[in-house]
């Protein structure tokens, strides 16, 4: 079983992460504020599915090289780190998009849900991301690391279905607020990068 501190360290990291508007909550915001709150959510869960496949093949994937050498699952972790610190600077460096100010079409929640989970899975950058994120907080004494993967791939795909949600609740107030202030999506890239940065610091000042 996970150990508290790290479980609560990771459920702050993963705040960070679900609750700064980013391409998720942008595209579901867009949903809900062109074709209702009910398309909004449902795009929010359409996401958190693509994130559950995403999550699994990451165990199967992490399992696989932990079997073969703990060595390989180490050269893995570091690895990550470097990859998340390079997501972090790219994403200080990268102009904002768009995001909600485009027009968007409306379409039936179940459309929206489909829509949302083949874009999520076939999404490379997150399916490296999750290899990238979830062995920094395995530790092998904390039990199966098989069950610590699923604990902590879970615990994401719900916290980001819950901020999805709020989000797709509050569109239309959220939407004038990001279009009357376009600095607060310049700004949250930088911060979405500066927590990427943090965490693959985390894990080489932690290893030493």
């Amino acid at each position: 079983m996970i150990d508290l501190a790290t479980l609560m360290t990771y459920i702050l990291i993963v705040l960070g992460f679900v609750f700064i508007p980013g391409p998720a909550t942008l595209l579901t915001m867009a949903r809900a504020a062109s074709s209702g709150t009910k398309v909004g959510i449902a795009t929010g869960a359409g996401i958190a599915a693509g994130d559950l496949v995403h999550t699994a093949f990451a165990i199967v994937g992490l399992s696989a090289i932990i079997a073969t050498s703990a060595m390989l699952f180490s050269i893995v972790k570091y690895a990550g780190a470097g990859f998340l610190i390079y997501l972090g600077i790219r994403a200080m460096l990268e102009k904002a998009s768009p995001g909600i100010t485009g027009p968007t079409s409306a379409i039936t929640a179940a459309h929206a849900f489909r829509q949302a989970i083949v874009t999520e899975v076939l999404n490379p950058k997150t399916a490296l991301f999750f290899l990238a994120f979830l062995p920094q907080f395995v530790r092998p004494d904390n039990g199966p690391v098989v069950l610590q993967l699923a604990t902590l791939g879970i615990v994401f795909v719900l916290l980001g279905l819950v901020s999805t949600i709020v989000f797709a609740v509050g569109a239309g107030r959220l939407g004038q607020l990001l279009r009357r202030h376009p600095a607060i999506v310049r700004w949250q890239g930088k911060v979405v990068g500066a927590i990427y940065c943090a965490v693959g610091v985390r894990l080489a000042l932690q290893e030493r």
